[in-house]
């Protein structure tokens, strides 16, 4: 009685553990895969060795001398998650032993009674179980094929017991008992499994060998036999799913994603250096960039306007030096204040283009020279903040000839983040360096 309790309790422990596990494994494999890709239902037939003596009791039943006896049966098993299913057990045989100890109960004496023996024919025995899957031990493949399991449920059975000198035949029982088993399955074609195991049953009852002894009575059954796995052929069977192969396999997966998306984003960057160099050449040396140049391929020293295009009436190109005065000076910075650009872009906001126009008219009436410096602050790339001071330093440029100021008379330079005029390291600070200077000369 101590001992079914004591195993019981270890039961339960296991069960309440495993459950924990099963639903950690649950959480984290549902994400990946999905139950109806495989097989769940599977069928099983064994055969074996039947006998009283177990590893748990020995030689401590009513009968002394085991006797082995074969055995037969079978399951219906239904796997709920790769670690854990559920299964129906059948079994039938002859449980015999020889030589009955003392029949009378809670005494010191030990008589044997040479020529005593019983046997206790199981008619039927059902049980419903637990099955739990220690491991698929499988590193490369997904179908694991070693497969060592325990489980452990209770069951019911009908066996008719017959004594030979050792009291009256009790004849036919019914009785509850506790099954408790261990074992492997080894994978040998797909949906196919040997099944080797050992399980014992403790009784609910101590008259299972037609003797009331003192202590309830168990019997063990090691058996081998075949699991085949019901449903679609071409998918797996879920009890020989290996997480640990799946996980390799997934992991190889995204680290061919991962080695893609690097060589697509250097592809991608060699292209933009490409193409920025292309766009803020000047082919044709006309002083306008590819980018803003609709007219390519000018003649050379050919006066064009801010798209590149030849001017219809050349504008007399007059070198006369004239003195910056601070009118002139108060002009420019007033238009440096006032300049704006769309987020991130070489795109200039209207609202700058009051002030840029009095540059153009002070350019066009006093025929000076003008330096356009872009400037960022050092967010971003070294690569994009250069190509932003450019293009914005072209764009200012762009719009000044529009308004008739002769393009060879002004040079648009960036310098990106490499020139600033304030901390980087404040809000304020970068926006100070975010600019476009203005250079008369």
């Amino acid at each position: 009685m101590k001992t079914i309790s004591k195993i019981s309790m270890l039961l339960v422990l296991s069960s309440l553990a495993t459950q924990s596990n099963a639903q950690e494994t649950t959480a984290e494999t549902t994400s990946r895969f999905s139950t109806k890709n495989f097989r769940t239902w599977s069928v099983g037939i064994h055969g074996g060795v039947l006998t009283p003596y177990t590893v748990f009791r020995g030689q401590t039943n009513d009968f002394n001398t085991p006797k082995e006896n074969w055995g037969y049966g079978g399951y219906l098993k239904k796997q709920i998650i790769p670690s854990f299913g559920i299964q129906a057990d059948f079994l039938a045989g002859n449980v015999e032993g020889l030589r009955a100890s003392s029949l009378v109960p809670n005494t010191s004496a030990n008589t044997l009674y040479e020529g005593s023996s019983f046997k206790s024919h199981i008619e039927w025995s059902a049980a419903l179980t637990a099955n739990f899957t220690l491991a698929n031990l499988s590193i490369n493949n997904e179908q694991g094929y070693f497969s060592p399991y325990v489980k452990a449920g209770a069951g019911y059975l009908s066996s008719n017991a017959e004594v030979v000198n050792a009291g009256p035949n009790r004849g036919y029982a019914e009785n509850w008992f506790v099954p408790v088993g261990a074992g492997f399955k080894i994978g040998i074609a797909k949906g196919v499994n040997l099944d080797l195991g050992y399980d014992v049953n403790f009784m609910k009852t101590n008259t299972f060998d037609g003797v009331a002894g003192s202590r309830f009575d168990n019997f063990s059954y090691g058996h081998a036999g075949v699991e085949f796995a019901l449903g679609k052929k071409e998918n797996p069977q879920l009890a020989n799913y290996s997480a640990l192969a799946d996980l390799r396999k997934q992991t190889a997966a995204e680290s061919e994603e991962l080695r893609r998306a690097l060589s697509n984003a250097e592809q991608n960057a060699l292209r933009d250096r490409e193409q920025y160099a292309k766009d803020l050449g000047d082919d044709d040396g006309d002083g306008v960039a590819n980018k803003f140049d609709k007219c390519a391929n000018t003649p050379a020293n050919t006066v064009v306007d801010g798209a590149g295009c030849p001017l219809t009436t050349p504008k007399q190109i007059i070198r006369e030096k004239i003195m910056v005065t601070e009118v002139d000076r108060k002009i420019v910075d007033e238009a440096i204040k006032n300049l704006e650009f769309d987020l991130g872009k070489s795109t200039i906001r209207s609202v700058s283009y009051p002030t840029l126009n009095k540059v153009a008219a002070l350019l066009v009436e006093k025929n000076f020279s003008l330096k356009l410096a872009g400037h960022t602050d050092n967010t971003g790339s070294m690569e994009l903040n250069l190509r932003l001071s450019k293009e914005r330093a072209e764009a200012v440029k762009a719009y000044l000839v529009s308004q008739g100021v002769n393009a060879s008379r002004i040079e648009a330079t960036g310098y990106g983040p490499n020139q600033p005029i304030a901390s980087n390291a404040t809000a304020a600070g970068r926006q100070e360096n975010r600019r476009v200077e203005f250079t008369l000369f």
